[in-house]
């Protein structure tokens, strides 16, 4: 018998392509067919608990199934983490992940996941900078005195977090370098809790996210003292910048994305990400966002992998400066 020509050969190759194509196709054109859950690591409010109920209404609407959130809350978003990078890889379980989940991974070597294999990016949603507010009772109405305040009293002003490793904990190791204070860390489970310790003059001291500290700077029972990005946000527009505020340089931001296990089939990945893209977008979603403090933003998933990776190395080296350590 005839051995298939080469033409032949990449005639055959060909068809098993298309098939292949037409098979992906048609999974990204009938996905979803039931509910998706998308697992936040915190409990109920702040940041990332109020993007990923916005993201929820908007993917409901979009894809036709409903988009439930579930709330996972412990150990700086390593329970949630973990939910997902072991959830089958059917693009029906998601992770809204937020900066403290790569921190995470830079600061625990015994996580029972490896970020980067175990969790398949999808897209960037949004990005945001923390403020620094403080118990109206506390002596210090502007960062120059709140300086002087704690380099008077080291060891003794406490702050709060969503817990070790959180971006709100990482904001304050940055703040403790740059400004050349002693802070005392006091983690909590979620960020609602830690400004609520703030605004309760239990922990005097926190670093929330705009959007999660906006309620109680409204009713007066935060004083905000500067926001951590280089520029000020317009939520916020009377309170500087760290930057102009005698830290030159500071800049930093808290990002927010999805995620899916690794595996998810590559089409589904690229539906999420155009949807999302789409999302962001909107109108009532920009505003909805740029109301809390936050700007939306939409990547690809190999632009959002590089964001993980870089975060990753830039904690390593802050560990390396600081001697952070788990708790």
């Amino acid at each position: 018998m005839r051995k298939p020509g080469r033409s032949n050969y990449w005639l055959c190759a060909g068809i098993v392509a298309c098939v292949n194509f037409s098979v992906f196709d048609s999974s990204a054109q009938s996905y979803p067919v039931k509910p998706i859950r998308m697992v936040v690591g915190y409990v109920p409010g702040g940041a990332v608990d109020f993007t990923a109920r916005l993201l929820a209404q908007k993917l409901s609407e979009s894809l036709g199934q409903q988009v439930v959130v579930e709330n996972r809350a412990g150990a700086a978003t390593a329970i949630a983490t973990e939910r997902v990078a072991t959830s089958p890889p059917d693009g029906y379980t998601l992770l809204l992940i937020p900066t403290s989940t790569a921190v995470q991974s830079a600061l625990r070597n015994n996580l029972p996941y490896d970020l980067k294999r175990d969790l398949a990016p999808v897209s960037l949603v949004s990005i945001g900078p923390f403020v620094l507010v403080v118990h109206p009772s506390l002596p210090a109405r502007n960062v120059k005195e709140f300086i002087a305040l704690a380099r008077s009293q080291p060891g003794k002003l406490d702050y709060g977090s969503p817990g070790v490793g959180s971006a709100n904990h990482l904001v304050g190791e940055l703040f403790d370098l740059q400004a050349k204070v002693k802070l005392v860390h006091v983690p909590y489970k979620g960020s609602g809790e830690a400004v609520i310790a703030a605004a309760s003059g239990q922990t005097p001291v926190s670093f929330p996210s705009v959007s999660g500290a906006l309620p109680l700077l409204a009713t007066g029972k935060l004083r905000p003292l500067a926001v951590t990005s280089a520029k000020r946000v317009s939520s916020l527009p009377s309170v500087t910048t760290l930057d102009e505020s005698g830290l030159p340089g500071f800049d930093y931001f808290a990002w927010y994305g999805v995620s899916a296990p690794a595996g998810a089939p590559k089409d589904i990945i690229m539906r999420l990400n155009a949807v999302l893209g789409r999302i962001v977008q909107m109108s009532d979603v920009k505003e909805a966002l740029n109301k809390q403090g936050l700007e939306p933003q939409s990547s690809t998933p190999e632009q959002f992998a590089a964001v993980i990776s870089r975060e990753i190395e830039q904690t390593v080296k802050l560990i390396q400066l600081t001697g952070l350590k788990a708790e």
